[in-house]
């Protein structure tokens, strides 16, 4: 006998279905399953069916009497009497909630080690529910809050095994799984985050971002907003691809199937701070593994597959800093540069959020130490991290797999797989002994195969000759084995190939391009593009963009020591000509990608005969970004060797790249590397300006503005004796700033008015923008809006017209706020949406926030709330995942202000609390007292006036503090109150 009750009621027998009678012998059959194989009273028979009607007693024992009648035929079912009541006595498997329960148990039970398996359970559990649980009876009546509804499992179930099928890449029947169960219950985020996880691996991106906006509807009228998993899913869907920079799977990888076995058992772990630690000699395949690894994991980990490298044991690098590491992964998630946060811990706050939620693997490879690695981990419990490094890790970081050299069949094939088996048949001993020579590691035998494969006329032994006649190479090692191949490849090479492989193992950063290595080597760029495709076709380059080349650590080694065979100034005339081609190619980009700032640029005291050539903005500021790292190499370099000049104008170049993409750490090491290299220079008066300037600035940015006032007031001095008036200039604003944000208003404006006057003197179109675009922020705070007003509209053409976008776009949005407040609405509204296409052009969400932000404010100031609280909400969206102090508190101030004016005083006030708080931690009086304003209003309204009195005093105070107008405005509100507000 079977008993159905996920759905409605049934039982069958044989094939066939049990007839179990009126609805209220099926309530009395109800309970007895409910209390499967366990007594149940007459009286609460009585009780649960006819509500304690003690009339109905006696027909308790006819139902029970019918319903043995109709299981007459069935051995494996019986209702006992028993000296307190009736027992449905049955095998509780034979009941398909039991069983339900007990095939999610067993899978929950497998999930980890046989995920197969597991998937088939689920699979059995979710098709036992024909509907809702007891559908056609009042389960309420019959079992009241005793009964355990397993609807919530049902769904859980449904969760898991969607979950489980799209690990499996199974996308298309957890799609079908989730949409019933979404389109019933869209508030439902796990089912609403799978289905578009399902949708996305299918293509679907429209109904991935649909099955959002659903899901957002639903949550919004519970007062609740989606969550950080389905943002992070609907920007996956909005921009496509996920995140990747994992190279591509070394070719012919073979063996290491034990290794890999545990790297996939850690993958198919549940748990947080999931890691492998793979350790080994170099060259014996560490990377090799981690990206083979990678490769297999892909449907694991679809939301992306992202490798650092950390240069720990890399020639002529440092380590990579974890602050560094943290600012690469960031923007490899997709943050933009600008919007990466300046400090460490915040820096490790958005990693870890930026993962929550998603299935990510991140490779982190060339580790230096366990102390670099540890931020770095993932802590989402659906990530992974890989780890590679010549030292073995502690146990904290992960799983540990110690990398041997191949054996010897293994490292037998890969040299067979890589040669191809033509050349080699009969030759079984002669490949042995190469793999041997090799020290059966995986880097020479490739290098060994690539030169066989290349030189097609040699004979198999020939190599194995020039194998055992190769000496080890010169670097500290005792491998000299797993060198041989080395330098068997090295002594194929021509010469101008050996000079550009040496000179590639002194280089002082992580890779170099075809103009690059042109300069490095003093040769002209078709044939530098030649040699490197030679050196790339032995294997001694890695190619990890196009035409840019990086050399593996035991190579670059390798390279270091070889002497050059004639001139012995070979590596630093090199050097210094690598330095010139920095120092001439990013004066060239900056002056193309900052047209603007060209008037403030350090004359350029080198040549290069090689120089990048730029066609437009776009490849200046690409250029700029892919050498980033050299840049900052090259300063240390430099440094390094006594070359002041090259240091200080190389530092001041880069700064309004790092301003711009917010990478404070490196612009503040090189411009005070840059500052302690030219202070001790007495010739070098002009370095020292540009340096305490760009100093200020970077100070001013990590908010030390005591420190930035003083820098910038020394820069005003030195620009001053060198009778230079730009640099006056630009000292002033800098001084101004720092003013500024100490509340010293009237000081500043003083000092932007000064500044303006310079610019004008010198014609300087850029600068007179921005002092004017500054000086009307502050009359706006000081209440004098149309002074404010012409400043703005003064500043916008000028900043069109020199073509500064992203000042064009803040200039634009501080214009629209004036005018706003002026009345203006439809002006307002132009520039708000011209700032919006602009930010979203530069693909700027934190300036594209502010725009919808504030074109919600003046849809408020319309009295269009509805299209206020969608503009704010579309700000919020864009905002999300925008680490910006500033702007999230306008965020809730803005939104508070709308939900103010429309009549809900519970979120507003929540809103106005959330900004208080934000404004607090981050010392912004102002907004502090925009929010005290609010808060006191809005308590006011809901008649907690004790409440309200403290904060009608503290924004009367913050105001009046300030010099705002603001003061006065609140003073009056508060008198005029007859309430407890006083």
């Amino acid at each position: 006998m079977e008993f159905l009750m996920l759905g409605p009621l049934e039982a069958w027998h044989g094939g066939d279905r049990v007839q179990l009678g009126d609805q209220q012998q099926r309530f009395v059959l109800v309970v007895l399953l409910l209390h499967v194989n366990r007594p149940v009273s007459t009286d609460r028979l009585t009780e649960i069916v006819w509500g304690g009607n003690q009339e109905r007693r006696g027909l308790v024992r006819g139902y029970i009497n019918k319903l043995r009648i109709a299981f007459r035929g069935a051995g494996d079912v019986a209702i006992e009497t028993t000296p307190t009541g009736y027992l449905l006595r049955v095998d509780e498997d034979r009941i398909d909630t039991a069983r339900f329960a007990r095939l999610r148990a067993e899978a929950e039970a497998v999930r980890a080690e046989d995920p197969r398996r597991a998937v088939e359970l689920l699979r059995v559990a979710v098709d036992l529910w024909r509907g809702r649980f007891l559908e056609d009876i009042d389960v309420d009546r019959v079992g009241g809050t005793e009964v355990m509804h397993p609807d919530d499992g049902y769904l859980d179930a449904v969760g898991d095994l969607a979950e489980l099928e799209l690990n499996a890449g199974d996308h298309r029947s957890a799609r079908d799984r989730l949409r019933p169960v979404v389109r019933a219950d869209p508030a439902r985020q796990r089912h609403a985050e799978l289905l578009m996880r399902a949708l996305i691996a299918g293509g679907d991106r429209v109904g991935a971002v649909r099955v959002f906006h659903g899901t957002g509807a639903a949550l919004a009228e519970e007062g609740v907003e989606p969550g950080p998993v389905l943002r992070k899913l609907v920007a996956r869907a909005e921009r496509g691809e996920p995140a990747g920079s994992l190279p591509s799977r070394p070719g012919g990888f073979t063996g290491r199937e034990a290794e890999l076995e545990v790297v996939e058992a850690v993958a198919a772990t549940p748990g947080e701070r999931r890691a492998v630690w793979v350790s080994g000699a170099p060259g014996v395949g560490k990377t090799g593994l981690a990206v083979e690894a990678a490769h297999r994991l892909r449907d694991r980990f679809p939301d992306g597959q992202l490798l650092v490298r950390l240069d720990g044991y890399t020639p002529n690098l440092s380590p990579v800093t974890v602050s560094d590491a943290l600012t690469r992964l960031l923007v490899e998630l997709g943050v933009p540069p600008e919007q990466v946060p300046a400090s460490v811990n915040r820096k490790f706050t958005l990693y870890q959020t930026e993962l929550y939620g998603t299935r990510t693997l991140v490779v982190l490879d060339n580790a230096h130490s366990p102390e670099q690695v540890r931020p770095l981990l993932p802590e989402a419990p659906g990530c992974l991290a890989v780890v590679t490094s010549r030292r073995v890790g502690e146990p904290d970081t992960g799983e540990q797999v110690r990398l041997a050299p191949l054996p010897a069949e293994d490292a037998f094939a890969l040299f067979r797989t890589l040669v191809g088996p033509s050349r080699l048949r009969g030759r079984s001993a002669d490949v042995t002994g190469v793999v041997k020579r090799c020290g059966h590691l995986p880097m020479p035998i490739r290098l060994a195969a690539a030169v066989f494969r290349r030189h097609d006329r040699w004979p198999l032994e020939h190599l194995l000759r020039l194998l055992e006649e190769s000496g080890p190479w010169r670097a500290d090692t005792s491998d000299e084995d797993g060198t041989a191949a080395v330098r068997v490849s090295y002594l194929q090479l021509d010469e101008p190939q050996r000079e550009l492989f040496r000179l590639f193992g002194h280089l002082p950063g992580p890779d170099l391009d075809v103009v690059g290595a042109a300069a490095l080597a003093a040769r002209d760029v078709t044939g530098t593009r030649a040699v490197l495709d030679d050196l790339h076709e032995v294997c001694l380059l890695e190619e990890v963009a196009p035409e840019r080349y990086r050399m593996l650590d035991p190579l670059k080694e390798f390279a270091a020591a070889e002497p050059p065979p004639t001139s012995p100034t070979e590596r630093a005339d090199a050097l210094l000509r690598l330095l010139d081609f920095y120092l001439v190619g990013l004066s060239g980009a900056v002056g193309t990608a900052y047209p603007f700032d060209r008037a403030h640029l350090p004359a350029v005291h080198r040549t290069s005969r090689v120089v990048p050539v730029f066609g437009d903005k776009h490849d200046a500021t690409t250029w700029i970004a892919a050498e980033r790292d050299n840049l900052v190499a090259a300063i240390r370099c430099a440094a390094g060797r006594d070359l002041p000049g090259h240091v200080w104008r190389l530092a001041v170049l880069t700064w309004r790249h790092f301003q711009t993409t917010s990478r404070f750490e490196d612009w503040v090491e090189t411009v005070e590397l840059a500052w302690e290299v030219v202070s001790a220079e007495p010739d070098e008066d002009h370095g020292r300006a540009h340096v305490l300037l760009r100093l200020a600035t970077a100070y001013d940015r990590l908010g030390r503005l005591d420190d930035a006032l003083g820098l910038a007031t020394r820069a005003l001095s030195a620009w001053e004796r060198l009778d230079d008036a730009p640099g006056e200039a630009s000292a002033l604003c800098s001084i101004a700033i720092s003013l500024m944000q100490l509340g010293r208003h009237a000081e500043a404006i003083e000092r932007f008015g000064a500044a303006l006057g310079k610019y004008e003197r010198c014609g300087d179109r850029r600068g007179q923008a921005h002092a004017l675009s500054m000086l009307g922020v502050l009359n706006e705070e000081r209440g004098h809006l149309d002074l404010a007003l012409r400043q703005h509209r003064a500043a916008v053409p000028v900043l069109r017209e020199v073509d500064h976008v992203h000042g064009l776009a803040h200039a634009l949005n501080n214009l629209g706020t004036v005018q706003q407040r002026l009345g203006l609405a439809d002006e307002a509204l132009v520039s708000h949406l011209e700032a919006y296409d602009l930010a979203a052009g530069l693909g700027d969400d934190c300036l594209a926030a502010y725009a919808l932000n504030y074109t919600g404010n003046v849809h408020r100031s319309q009295g269009r709330l509805a299209e206020a609280a969608h503009h704010h909400e579309r700000a919020r969206v864009v905002a999300a995942d925008v680490s910006n102090t500033d702007l999230r508190t306008r965020l809730y101030l803005d939104r508070a202000a709308t939900a103010q004016a429309g009549g809900d005083r519970v979120g507003a006030l929540r809103a106005y609390r959330a900004a208080l708080d934000l404004a607090t931690g981050a010392g912004n009086r102002g907004h502090g007292a925009r929010a005290h304003r609010g808060a006191a209003q809005v308590l006011h309204a809901l008649g907690q006036h004790t409440d309200a009195a403290g904060h009608w005093d503290a924004a009367e105070a913050e105001f009046a503090a300030l010099g705002q107008p603001e003061a006065d405005e609140v003073r009056a509100e508060h008198a005029a109150l007859t309430c407890g507000c006083r």
